[in-house]
């Protein structure tokens, strides 16, 4: 057994294993279990009842997801598995580490759901700059298919898959799950409403299920070794290990994998290395870029999803931006409202016309244009753009740091404001 699932076999200072050092690690051990001991529904029942909730984001529990793809005689014949490996969230780059550094690990964990769910097609979704994944993907695909253990009547379980690479034109509406299925049969990347959701009406009117990349890669580790011990990976309420990352002026910037319910102050100070010299902490962001901000008095708060979400954040991708006491906090999240205000697909009145207007008022802000009404133009914009006013997440996503950065950081708007523009630029 290991406490580190995810990343046990990953060592960026050489290539990944080839399937041959992969299986003698260890490697398709929990297909062959599964395969052999195991029918889908003691998988959905086995994930359902381990607390494994989804990496992606949103944090939904990863079984109770699965358990709504209709089964049984009657359901369609026709079903898919969908990795969601579009990773554009800024500040986020967990799953990079995951396929760039064991690609075979992610092949392990949609075998195991496409099983479950009894698919006999997967794509893999992957963000059209990541090049190497790219290369890696293709390669343990094809590993995986010389042995057997993709193709037809797997291990002569009966079991068919066939897994599909698929890389992404660059948007980052399409890490929205149904976005990406549209961009997946060749139509623009428009959310769709909901319902009819994906698990029921998803790729080409099939039920579908997409899921993140380290969701799936937390599988094997499950099936191989058991429900108790996959809560006993956590420190808290939450089960298992996460992925978290940390950029900004730190020592030491990267990712790891930590027990979640572990300190924030751990993340930060031990395996970040704290602030570098000179710079003091002011505040983060601790789940990528459409999160709250905290402050430094939420360092001892734990890797949870409800405990950040009772701060006033979302743990979301686990990926923190840090902001230190020389960097200034609107021209930070001026630079989110133009990333934001650049990827809206449009399609919704509030996102394409809202995004945009706050993005010119923040260029304002940084030439000394801006206005004292502004602040309420900004605040109004949170009600706008809120949730339940558009089809898809990204401006109730966008108005995560703006309005916290209106809550905390007002002083500093209003020097921009009645100083003439940036007070770091002059």
């Amino acid at each position: 057994m290991t406490d580190r699932p995810l990343t046990r076999n990953i060592d960026m200072t050489r290539a990944p294993f080839d399937i041959g050092q992969y299986r003698a690690a260890g490697g398709y051990a929990s297909v062959e279990k599964m395969l052999k001991t195991m029918a889908p529904g003691d998988v959905l029942d086995l994930v359902k009842n381990s607390g494994l909730k989804g990496r992606g984001g949103a944090g939904f529990p990863t079984g109770l997801k699965w358990s709504f793809v209709p089964m049984g005689e009657n359901a369609p014949k026709t079903k898919y598995l969908v990795v969601n490996a579009d990773e554009m969230e800024p500040g986020t780059f967990k799953d990079r580490l995951l396929m760039e550094g064991d690609p075979h690990l992610l092949l392990e964990g949609m075998m195991i759901a496409a099983y479950t769910i009894q698919a006999n097609t997967a794509y893999i979704f992957l963000r059209g700059e990541y090049l190497r994944a790219e290369k890696l993907l293709k390669n343990a695909i094809a590993e995986a298919h010389s042995k057997g253990l993709l193709g037809r009547n797997i291990q002569g379980s009966g079991f068919d898959l066939e897994i599909i690479l698929h890389t992404s034109a660059g948007r980052y509406i399409c890490g929205e799950e149904t976005a990406l299925l549209n961009a997946l049969e060749g139509k623009r990347a428009n959310p769709r409403a909901k319902p009819p959701f994906p698990q029921v009406s998803g790729l080409w009117g099939k039920p579908t299920i997409v899921n993140n990349v380290e969701t799936l890669c937390n599988l094997p580790g499950i099936v191989n070794y058991g429900i108790e011990w996959y809560k006993g990976l956590g420190l808290g309420a939450d089960a298992g290990t996460k992925l978290c990352g940390v950029s900004g002026r730190v020592k030491n910037p990267g990712c790891w994998e930590l027990p979640l319910g572990t300190p924030i102050r751990e993340l930060l100070e031990d395996k970040a290395g704290g602030m570098c010299d000179g710079y003091e902490l002011r505040a983060f962001l601790p789940g990528g870029g459409s999160t709250d901000f905290l402050l430094p008095q939420h360092l001892d708060l734990t890797l949870d999803y409800d405990v950040i979400g009772k701060a006033g954040s979302r743990l979301a991708t686990g990926t923190m931006i840090v902001l230190d006491d020389q960097t200034c906090p609107v021209g930070m999240v001026g630079n989110l409202m133009k990333f934001f205000s650049h990827e809206s697909c449009g399609w919704c009145t509030p996102c394409r016309d809202g995004l945009p207007w706050i993005d010119e008022i923040f260029q304002r802000f940084e030439k000394g244009g801006g206005l004292e009404s502004d602040m309420q133009v900004l605040t109004d914009h949170l009600e706008y753009l809120g949730p339940g006013r558009t089809f898809c997440a990204l401006a109730p996503g966008a108005m995560a740091p703006l309005g916290s950065a209106l809550r905390h950081f007002r002083d500093d708007f209003h020097d921009h404001i009645h100083g003439g523009g940036c007070p770091w630029q002059r």
